[in-house]
């Protein structure tokens, strides 16, 4: 099996779920800190483009930085928001896996079983 990547938040329990249901599947992924090890821009533009989602839809609503960076606006361009994560890692939703140029967030881990 090719390599396996996750981007993990050991603090996030869904993050813990997915890394486990991996696990429990006998796959050893390479395990991301991203909060210790940010994504460049250029490494999370593609990985938002192998997610097929907008970087909107990556970020998670309900941190404070999310409103001090004012990401609500709707004129806040595609870069901006890409720049803002990377500034601000607790900023981009968990578990992010990625297998075979495809990647998919945990939520619910289940979902990672897509790509695998």
């Amino acid at each position: 099996m090719s390599k396996v990547i996750i981007y993990h938040n050991p603090g996030c329990s869904k993050s813990r779920q997915t890394l486990a249901l991996l696990t429990d599947r006998n796959i050893e992924p390479d395990i991301v800190l991203y909060l210790e090890n940010t994504p460049t821009i250029a490494e999370l533009t593609t990985i938002i483009e192998q997610l097929g989602i907008s970087p909107r839809q990556l970020l998670r609503t309900g941190e404070s930085a999310y409103q001090a960076k004012e990401l609500d606006n709707p004129d806040q361009t595609d870069e901006s928001i890409i720049q803002a994560m990377v500034a601000s890692p607790i900023l981009i939703q968990r578990p992010i896996v990625i297998h075979d140029g495809k990647a998919v967030l945990g939520r619910p881990p289940e979902q990672v079983l897509e790509i695998l």
